[in-house]
């Protein structure tokens, strides 16, 4: 493949004309995909928001298609893979799915061996590589990094396109993105090429939302670290919502934009928790723990239940789904468990499984470690199912398929945390800034929160009881 010829494609496949920086970046690119490119390198882009990456990738990827190279798609989680595979044109996978083994019915970090890499000369893209961690915030999580790049590096000739942004927030447990560090991409003995994104493409600098980004973003950047201020009066597309007002206009986008494209981002899953029980009590007008046309968010990976339908690969922590129907609910092991018909509205599929309801209110991100491992001997040693000498490999094996064990974690979706957020879009979006401590204001890991929170709104932000020194009139 010509260098020129191929950057030649990435241009025509582009829906603008490339600023200055990103006709450096697209000839950078247009090397690295190339044969001449040495093995066991790896393209770090750090793109901020509104510069054009999303539309630029796009763009990468058809021409890589176009010219024959294998490519393949990834991200962390699953609501981030489907909003990659959207704006690329081309279905993408998460992480997990694509370098595990193992990954039917029940499955654990550690229960899990990375695969051997098929393909030959293929380009791995990896976006929000931000949120890929390294097992340091969970002492049960593997080094998902490590276990990617001895992945895509056993592929004769691969090489791979990390896509992120510094300024949104790490993985939990980290101060910075390990992804987006070259030092620690060379400690794996990586050719590190590094680019980043910060010129705001034309179309985009009118938005409310991108100038407030850009704003926070820039700010990151002084020593010491102004208060975060976001300027509203300028953008139609930025207001500021009072604790009096919210419930109007959390009522007013359902019945506008629909309980799917409305999201509260909040600091905590309590603070999730409480945002969560008051929209269902006030303005859903719900008394029962679950109701049809129920919003919930998927707080787990499940491979179970998506085998008995076609064209349903996972359900994907992250995922929003919509309850079409309710059977029944039964106790066992100690839990509580509902029989239910699950409609995915991103992806036009539904299908019947068994949900864990412990998880709706919970103060955690998902069943706590000790609970789940109270869940799994509970069933392991279960009378009803297993004879005294059923050897405990068989029970392990027979496990994996049991639809208590293997229930689907979800917890309301009206409201999350930010964490739980990264990597999706939503059309009008809800930031809890309210009652921020002042030590807050202060810290790199607040303005992160910011920014990320700010950028999951794609057409409305709205500013939940700002203190008075964040909002500015500029």
């Amino acid at each position: 493949m010509d260098i020129n010829e191929f950057a030649e494609r990435i241009f025509l496949n582009l829906p603008y004309d490339p600023t200055d920086q990103q006709i450096s970046l697209i000839a950078a690119l247009a090397r690295f995909c190339s044969p001449v490119s040495p093995g066991y390198s790896v393209f770090l882009l750090n793109g901020y928001a509104g510069t054009g990456k999303t539309s630029l990738t796009g763009a990468l990827v058809r021409a890589l298609r176009e010219a024959e190279v294998p490519v393949v798609l990834l991200a962390p989680t699953g609501r981030a893979a489907k909003v990659f595979g959207r704006f690329a044109g081309f279905q993408a996978s998460t992480i997990h799915r694509r370098i595990y083994r193992g990954t039917e019915g029940m499955m654990n970090d550690f229960s899990a061996d990375v695969a051997d890499n098929p393909l030959t000369g293929a380009v791995f893209i990896v976006d929000e590589a931000s949120m890929i961690g390294n097992g340091s915030g969970d002492p049960m999580s593997r080094n998902l990094l490590e276990d990617l790049i001895h992945y895509v590096y056993s592929g004769e000739g691969c090489r791979m396109i990390l896509l992120g942004d510094t300024a949104q927030l790490p993985p939990v447990g980290c101060r910075e993105s390990p992804a987006m560090s070259v030092a620690i991409l060379k400690g794996f003995g990586l050719r590190v090429t590094k680019a980043v994104m910060t010129k705001v493409v034309r179309q985009r600098r009118r938005s409310g939302i991108l100038y407030n980004a850009t704003k926070l973003r820039k700010n990151m950047l002084l020593t010491p670290l102004p208060e975060p201020e976001l300027v509203i009066d300028r953008f139609p597309d930025v207001v500021s919502v009072s604790g009096e007002e919210l419930e109007d206009e959390i009522s007013a986008s359902f019945t506008e934009n629909g309980i799917t494209e409305t999201l509260v981002v909040t600091r905590s899953n309590r603070q999730a928790t409480r945002f969560n029980l008051a929209i269902r009590a006030n303005i859903l007008y719900r008394e029962e723990e679950l109701s049809r046309e129920e919003l919930l968010l998927v707080a787990k990976n499940n491979y179970l239940w998506s085998a008995r339908v076609k064209g349903l690969d996972f359900v994907a922590n992250g995922d929003t789904a919509i309850v079409d129907a309710i059977y029944g609910t039964e106790e066992k092991y100690g839990f509580r468990f509902a029989d239910v018909n699950l409609r995915l509205p991103d992806r036009d599929l539904s299908f019947d499984c068994k949900i864990l309801l412990d998880t709706l209110v919970s103060d955690t991100a998902s069943l706590e470690p000790e609970r789940y491992q109270s869940l799994y001997m509970s069933a392991l040693n279960d009378p009803d199912l297993f004879t005294p000498s059923t050897p405990v490999r068989t029970r392990m094996r027979i496990l994996r398929s049991d639809p208590y064990v293997n229930a689907l974690q979800v917890k309301y979706g009206y409201a999350v945390t930010c964490h739980k957020a990264q990597g999706g879009q939503w059309k009008n979006v809800f930031v809890d800034v309210g009652y921020v401590p002042a030590e807050a204001y202060e810290s790199l890991e607040f303005y992160r929160w910011l920014y990320t929170a700010v950028t999951r709104a794609t057409d409305r932000l709205a500013l939940i009881n700002p203190s008075g020194g964040m909002v500015a009139g500029d």
